[in-house]
């Protein structure tokens, strides 16, 4: 598992793809998102901007499985 760190309290998931290079633009977000492609903690997420925060686990298909951590 890949561990993505930020600077902030919070990243959004469409940040965090890209971030995370999964996605170039935030439209390629939004399609893999309506594609049902993108696991958060075990469910299904569509929304691009739910919030991410520590300790969160992120699996995209074809991409990868990561984690959430904060700089410290």
């Amino acid at each position: 598992m890949n561990e993505i760190v930020i600077h902030s309290e919070y990243i959004k998931l469409d940040q965090f793809l890209k971030l995370a290079n999964c996605v170039s633009t935030g439209g390629m977000a939004k399609a893999l998102l309506q594609e049902g492609q993108v696991l958060v903690n075990g469910e299904t997420e569509e929304r691009r901007g739910r919030k991410l925060y520590p300790g969160d686990q992120i699996k995209v298909e074809d991409c990868g499985e990561f984690t959430v951590a904060r700089q410290s």
